[in-house]
């Protein structure tokens, strides 16, 4: 087996033992008020959600508005998740656009240590299957990171193309975040043995006992990213089997996020970074084009995370 296989190997070990182990941690961006990067604040804020155990973690991607970053930034953020992790836990960076451009930033993140790269849909076009493979073996012929594809939004594979992509050389697993389960169901029977799954659906445990049903049991979590209380006991209560638990916490808490998440495009990212900064993690801002919540609804979300905070014995 040659040097850069080997390393596949292990890095597909790590992510695996982590995914049994804890939520996939996708940590938020530090922004000043004036929209500027704050280096510190997210140091504080991916320290912390690596100190609250999670099986890997997953910087610059779709909660870390890697949109939004510029090639300087996002050396920064990837660099700074590195050193906090140590290696005591894989570090996974996202990378988009076009294979080009993702191209260069995989370069970064392999120039800061990152052990593996999540390959975000493509920018603005719609592409037949062959482009969603070609994308991919691009991409991996110019990095020696490993790599997880990401579906959702124009990137859907199919059964006969998620055999492709599993054969090019270095990918080694599929996010999904179009909770189609008939098809997903399809593409777990057509994978080969060893490749890996992740739930990637927003706010991932409302939907984390049916994707389990398919075979796929590890999830992401942007509640990890202000709640790591109320998803490290949703995430145990769902290990152990402890429906009671499970159902209380996603019909008081999740399933109102979720309504709540919805009301307003890009809620998704804004909401996690106020609830974030309701604990005193010093996240700033999100970026435009996204939009922080009204006055009324983060008074709902203040409510909101006070409630699930007591579900699980912890405060604000």
């Amino acid at each position: 087996m040659d040097r850069v296989s080997g390393e596949t190997d292990a890095v597909v070990r790590r992510l695996r033992d982590g995914m049994a182990g804890g939520v996939l941690s996708f940590p938020l961006t530090s922004f000043h008020d004036d929209g500027s990067l704050a280096p510190d604040g997210f140091r504080t804020h991916v320290a912390e959600r690596i100190a609250a155990g999670p099986g890997a973690v997953f910087p610059a991607c779709g909660t870390g508005e890697f949109f939004s970053l510029d090639e300087d930034e996002y050396r920064q953020v990837v660099t700074i998740t590195v050193e906090e992790a140590a290696g005591r836990l894989p570090v996974v960076a996202g990378v988009g656009y076009g294979w080009a451009q993702a191209a260069r930033f995989a370069r970064i993140a392999e120039e800061a240590g990152a052990d593996a790269l999540l390959v975000l849909p493509h920018y603005l076009v719609a592409a037949p299957q062959d482009g969603l493979v070609a994308q991919l073996e691009q991409l991996a012929a110019r990095t020696r990171l490993p790599l997880i594809a990401y579906q959702r939004g124009q990137v859907a594979f199919t059964a006969a193309s998620l055999k492709r992509i599993a054969e090019i050389p270095g990918v080694i697993g599929l996010k999904d975040g179009h909770s189609d389960l008939d098809r997903l169901q399809r593409l777990t029977l057509a994978a080969p043995e060893g490749f890996l799954f992740f739930n990637g659906a927003a706010t991932a445990e409302i939907q984390a006992r049916a994707y389990a049903t398919v075979g796929v049991p590890a999830y992401s979590s942007a509640v990890h990213a202000f709640a790591p209380e109320i998803a490290g006991a949703f995430f145990t209560a769902l290990r152990d089997g402890d429906d009671k638990t499970v159902e209380r916490l996603l019909r008081e808490f999740y399933v109102p996020l979720v309504e709540l998440r919805d009301r307003v495009p890009g809620y998704a990212v804004s909401l996690v970074k106020s609830a974030a900064r309701l604990r005193g993690c010093p996240v700033g801002p999100v970026r435009a084009p996204l939009t922080d919540p009204s006055a009324a609804d983060l008074a709902e979300l203040t409510a909101l995370l006070t409630a699930g905070l007591d579900l699980v014995g912890a405060a604000l």
